[in-house]
């Protein structure tokens, strides 16, 4: 479009953010004026090429909005390009409408949920590799970037991380309109600052006026013209910008105009084209690319050797790896990241296998998450893998990925006491909690190689989010190669017609449970035990029919009390029973794993002694 005409749908976003925002009551009307230029020149001036009619369009151009408090601006942008009507706008913020407070996929130009700030680049950096590294496809990922947000530590992760994939098809819009929520950002107006740091960091910047459209559109022009490196526009630009009573004003983050104030505003804008309608440039005809099948490529007999070990004594963060080069055939999709600990996880095993699908994210768990949602959201089955200690430095991510409706899977490794030396840093005893508060997230914890095998498919095959549990040491096998297994289900490994007690557990406490099992039948008190491989959703059938016939039930488990394994079976009984949660509730030492075990009680011999305890008690 036309210099001119771009001139009159920039006016008509101001008056569609203006209207939609008073209406609502709510909102962000400043810090969507402010970046109304650069969003018109981008979408209207031929350098977003986008199929209207199919959001889901292999070769569309993305757009993200990280900075997702200018909501208004993203709706207001697709009614001028005659996606949505008017009418929709006057919903901005009900109850029931697509057009909520922040971006989520209910409106379906939106590409990601956001709003938490820092999230948007991680997100637009796994598009973008997704499309330059595995689909190979000419489309381009734009993210908008409020100036206050570049204090997060995740943009500078994902600032860096871009940069090293050489991530030309990236390309970063700040929107330095100064002002905060309280007042001036970091570094306010000074776009040379801003500059000179993400240079440095390896990407192209330009420094433009933000409401010159010429400006503007010579920027993108040349960042797409950039090769083997992303571009980063950073555009000077005035909060309020067009409302001459709100520009560059404290105080009005967040806020509304009143009807006196718009009829003032709406009267300075002037005369307003409500008939225009932006024309977005259409992406060229599908290649057609399909990922293949290429089989299971099986490099030497070392690999084959690994799979044979998933029967026998081997670590669950270990069968894990192995795991995952072994179902690729099945799942073409699957895209493997690892936080810089590929060799501990051991997703260094689908890495020697299909390398060309494994991604090194280093020590940057944030953006590694926000990543996995790029590429799932780009239709990849993704296994994410780090600490399960280190992956609480995602949570918000992760929060956040959940209402994006994402397909990842999580594992973390090295859970619990039982790490042994390393000490109480490397040890992941929050991280059932954290996965259990995600809606819907399913949480698998598997106690073998076979299980472990067993559950990957699983989680491959499940649409949502999973997260893994693994375990350091080597565990013994439970699980013959053709045992079954399902997500919702359990198993009961021990069963008798006179049981005493259920011990429930998973993971490394079920061999705990099961060694207490040999000591008490040795002493004439038989017990049920149930491997809880799956935490949620939980078999509540199975629990609460152990607890009707047994009468005590315990669970036992290698992580804290709050938000683990104990309150989940706890909450989901129905019959009166009693109960005792064994769980971690002392700071943990360095110590050898057996001795940690013990120490916490969570261990064999504090299984037996509780039990004993509680069967004593009934005579009382």
């Amino acid at each position: 479009m036309k210099i001119k005409d771009i001139e009159k749908i920039s006016k008509l976003l101001r008056y569609y953010i203006i209207l939609s925002t008073t209406e609502a009551g709510s909102g962000h009307p400043t810090s969507s004026l402010s970046a109304v230029e650069l969003m018109s020149v981008l979408l209207f001036g031929g350098f977003f090429k986008y199929k209207i009619d199919n959001t889901g369009y292999e070769q569309n151009d993305r757009i993200i909005f990280s900075k997702g408090h200018a909501a208004p601006l993203m709706y207001a942008m697709w009614a001028a390009a005659g996606a949505i009507e008017e009418a929709e706008l006057l919903k901005l913020r009900k109850f029931g409408s697509r057009l909520e407070g922040h971006p989520t996929p209910a409106f379906p130009y939106a590409e990601a949920a956001t709003g938490s700030l820092g999230h948007g680049l991680s997100i637009g950096a796994g598009m973008a590799l997704n499309a330059k590294y595995i689909d190979m496809l000419p489309c381009n990922t734009f993210v908008l970037l409020g100036d206050s947000e570049m204090t997060e530590g995740s943009q500078w992760e994902a600032i860096q991380i871009a940069a090293h994939y050489r991530l030309d098809n990236l390309i970063g819009i700040i929107d330095v309109n100064r002002l905060g929520q309280r007042g001036s950002t970091i570094y306010g107006h000074d776009t040379e600052k801003y500059s000179s740091i993400i240079k440095s960091f390896g990407w192209e910047t330009f420094e433009i006026n933000g409401h010159d459209l010429n400006e503007i559109k010579n920027a993108y022009s040349q960042a797409l013209k950039i090769k083997n490196k992303p571009a980063m526009i950073i555009a000077k630009t005035i909060k309020g910008k067009g409302i001459s009573f709100i520009e560059d004003m404290q105080g009005w983050h967040g806020k509304t105009l009143s009807r006196d104030q718009m009829d003032a505003a709406l009267k300075e804008l002037g005369e307003i084209d409500k008939t225009i309608r932006g024309k977005v440039k259409e992406p060229g005809e599908s290649t057609g690319i399909k990922i293949k099948k290429t089989g299971f490529p099986v490099p030497d007999k070392n690999m084959i050797g690994e799979l044979g070990a998933l029967t026998g004594k081997i670590s669950t963060r270990m069968a894990y790896g192995i795991s995952l080069a072994a179902i690729f055939e099945d799942f073409p999709e699957i895209v493997v990241l690892d936080a810089e600990v590929s060799n501990s996880t051991f997703s260094e095993i689908f890495k020697k296998v299909i390398p060309q699908r494994f991604f090194e994210m280093y020590v940057a768990e944030q953006n590694m998450a926000g990543f996995a949602l790029g590429l799932s959201l780009r239709n990849k089955i993704v296994f994410a893998s780090s600490f399960a200690a280190f992956l609480t430095r995602a949570f918000d991510q992760v929060r956040m990925s959940r209402y994006s409706n994402a397909n990842i899977k999580f594992c973390g490794s090295h859970a619990g006491v039982s790490i042994g030396q390393d000490g109480v840093s490397q040890m992941g005893l929050e991280d059932i909690a954290m996965f259990r508060t995600s809606l819907d997230c399913v949480v698998l914890y598997p106690c073998d190689g076979i299980s472990t095998f067993k559950l990957v498919q699983e989680a491959a095959r499940h649409s949502g989010m999973v997260y893994i549990r693994t375990t350091r040491a080597e565990t013994e096998p439970v699980y013959k190669a053709d045992e079954d297994f399902v997500i919702g289900g359990s198993k009961v490994l021990r069963r008798s017609d006179n049981d005493r007690a259920t011990v429930v557990a998973a993971g490394i406490t079920l061999h705990e449970a099961l060694a207490a099992y040999e000591i008490l039948k040795a002493r004439g008190i038989n017990i049920r035990v149930i491997d809880l491989y799956c935490i949620k959703p939980l078999d509540k059938k199975t629990i609460n029919k152990a607890a009707e016939e047994t009468g005590h039930l315990i669970t036992v488990e290698d992580h804290f009390a709050e938000g683990g394994i104990g309150e989940a079976v706890l909450s989901s009984l129905d019959t009166i029973c009693k109960t005792k949660m064994l769980a971690v509730r002392k700071i943990p030492k360095s110590a050898k794993p057996g001795q940690l075990l013990d120490y916490e009680e969570i261990s064999r011999n504090a299984i037996v002694e509780n039990i004993k305890s509680m069967i004593a008690s009934d005579k009382c």
